[in-house]
């Protein structure tokens, strides 16, 4: 057995926005699942306490530690597809975009994935990250199996049949039960989605909302502050044929405009507030209604290479029209400028006990800011109205929530902390954040 790479003191982390930072005891990149498990034991004895990092795509400070740092990107890669069961077994480093190539090479695909697949299999599932969805839910809803390192260096298998209370809790985990090794997701043969994307008022997406809920396999739309402008995106399966979008029309909506122009766009609103509602005026009137036909990964997902601050909340879908016409409201009445749109997306209950969508139907109110502007009294004028309707927030993203919350909103919540205590009870796993949303 090798050993893992490892870094001492003095090396910093920071995530992908920015917003947070830590300076570890020790980095270590574990080739095998067996230097991880070492790594494991050897912080524990050392007193240490362990936290394990992908890519840093949360906003919150789930992964930061002054102890050791996992980094899993070199456990990478499919470890076995099983075409009769309809799963595949990956390792915890994995990128999601190399997992939709390869699975897609193999004429497979998962049912459902979020906008971005940057993240590492891992950190995406331990965290809750969703797309859009009326009966598909979140990535960790896909899971039938994984692997973790606990607290004392053992290998734990999970599933249905086998540990199936610790299943019930790890599959959205927070890196509060140990570190993940592997996965193993459903799988489904490579299908066709049309994706149309079109225009809407703000007040007819609002009043029609539950029809385009029930009439789309996945609906979501993104409003633009500052006026009554919404774009809608509804993706469902489809015969075909495949309808790809142009290489040049393509370029120029998701690399040009979503990127390269709203780059510019969020530098000049960040110099210069006053010009942000005239801007959003142009650019959400600009918009035209395309339509097009992929491979899954190729229509959920998209490029985001605009850096951003985020929070979102997990509403009951039925309150989520009138807090969106509240966050309206509120802007208007504000000072605020607000330059980056307001997203929309649904999911179905499920019954993973820390899941935003944990036991009922949800809908998700996104808000964001492009990173370097301040970003508190828009965020916190926004959770006002989002906890008032019994909101959960993502939990890699910006929130203010804490365990005596968290207790209120999720029936489960109890089940979730007892399973830490008997995992890890000297709280190997554990960091100010941890200590925040789940309490000592």
């Amino acid at each position: 057995m090798g050993t893992a790479t490892a870094t001492k003191h003095g090396t910093a982390w920071r995530n992908w926005a920015g917003n947070v930072s830590a300076t570890p005891a020790r980095v270590v990149s574990p080739t095998s699942v067996g230097e991880l498990q070492e790594a494991v034991r050897r912080a524990a004895s050392d007193g240490l306490r362990v936290k394990a990092v992908g890519t840093g795509h949360s906003f919150t400070a789930a992964a930061a530690t002054d102890g050791v740092l996992i980094r899993p990107q070199a456990l990478a890669g499919i470890q076995r597809i099983d075409r009769a069961a309809g799963t595949v077994t990956v390792a915890a480093g994995t990128a999601l975009k190399d997992l939709n190539l390869a699975l897609a090479g193999q004429g497979l695909s998962l049912t459902n994935m979020g906008d971005i697949m940057e993240q590492t299999v891992s950190g995406a599932t331990s965290t809750g990250t969703h797309g859009t969805g009326r009966d598909s839910a979140s990535i960790a809803a896909q899971l039938r199996a994984m692997e973790l390192v606990t607290a004392d260096g053992e290998l734990l298998v999970c599933s249905e049949q086998e540990n199936p209370e610790v299943f019930a809790a790890a599959r959205v985990g927070i890196g509060a039960l140990g570190v993940v090794s592997s996965l193993t997701f459903a799988l489904e043969p490579l299908f066709l989605l049309t994706a149309r994307e079109e225009p809407m008022a703000f007040e007819q997406v609002t009043a029609e909302f539950d029809q385009h809920w029930a009439e789309n396999e996945h609906f979501e739309f993104y409003w633009f502050p500052h006026t009554g402008n919404c774009n809608t995106k509804r993706n469902n399966r489809s015969a075909g044929p495949a309808a790809p979008n142009g290489a040049v029309s393509g370029w120029i909506e998701d690399e040009l405009l979503s990127n390269g122009v709203f780059q510019a766009v969020n530098s000049l609103g960040r110099a210069v507030p006053a010009t942000i509602p005239t801007i959003a005026r142009v650019a959400s009137r600009a918009l035209s209604a395309r339509t097009y036909t992929d491979i899954p990964y190729k229509v959920f997902t998209s490029p985001r290479r605009v850096r951003f601050v985020e929070m979102e909340y997990a509403l009951p879908r039925e309150h989520v029209v009138a807090a969106l016409r509240e966050l309206r409201s509120m802007v208007d009445r504000s000072r605020l400028r607000i330059s980056f749109p307001v997203e929309v997306r649904t999911a179905p209950a499920d019954d993973i006990a820390l899941s935003t969508a944990s036991g009922r139907d949800t809908a998700y109110i996104a808000v964001h800011m492009y990173r370097g502007t301040p970003y508190q009294a828009y965020f916190t004028a926004a959770e006002r109205i989002f906890t008032a309707h019994g909101g959960r927030p993502h939990w890699g993203k910006v929130h203010t929530r804490d365990a005596e919350y968290f207790a209120e909103v999720y029936p489960r919540f109890g089940e979730f902390t007892a399973l830490r205590d008997r995992l890890d009870p000297d709280r190997v796993f554990g960091n100010d954040y941890l200590r925040r949303v789940l309490g000592d």
